[in-house]
C-alpha cells in the first residue's frame, strides 16, 4: 500500500507535468512524447497503463537503473549490458515513433 507522502507526490507531478516544445510549437509529437504520463503510471504501479501510454518508458527507466546501479556497484559485465540496452532502447524508441507516424497519432 502506498503512503499518503508518496501519493500526494504523484499527484504534484501529474499537476506539475512540462509541455512538449516540438508538440506546442510544430503540433507534432517528438519521440518522447508520453515519457512523462507512463512513468507517472508506472509509479503508480500500472504497468499495462504505461505500456499503452508510451511503451519505451520501460526501457528507459529500466536503462537508468541499471546505469545507477553500475555506477555504484561496479558490476562486471555492467556496461556491456547497459551500452546494449541504450541500444534496444533507442530502437523502441523509434519503433514506437514510426508507429505512431503509420497510424496517424502524431498530430
Amino acid at each position: 500500500m502506498m503512503s499518503e507522502g508518496y501519493n500526494s507526490c504523484i499527484s504534484w507531478m501529474e499537476q506539475h507535468m512540462l509541455a512538449c516544445p516540438s508538440k506546442k510549437l510544430m503540433y507534432i509529437d517528438c519521440p518522447g512524447c508520453g515519457l512523462q504520463r507512463g512513468s507517472l503510471e508506472l509509479l503508480k504501479g500500472n504497468f499495462h497503463a504505461s505500456w499503452q501510454v508510451y511503451p519505451p518508458a520501460v526501457f528507459i527507466i529500466a536503462t537508468m537503473l541499471l546505469l545507477c546501479v553500475h555506477l555504484i556497484f561496479k558490476l562486471k559485465y555492467g556496461a556491456a549490458i547497459v551500452k546494449y540496452l541504450y541500444i534496444v532502447t533507442a530502437i523502441v524508441i523509434l519503433v514506437n515513433y514510426i508507429s505512431k507516424f503509420f497510424s496517424n497519432q502524431l498530430i
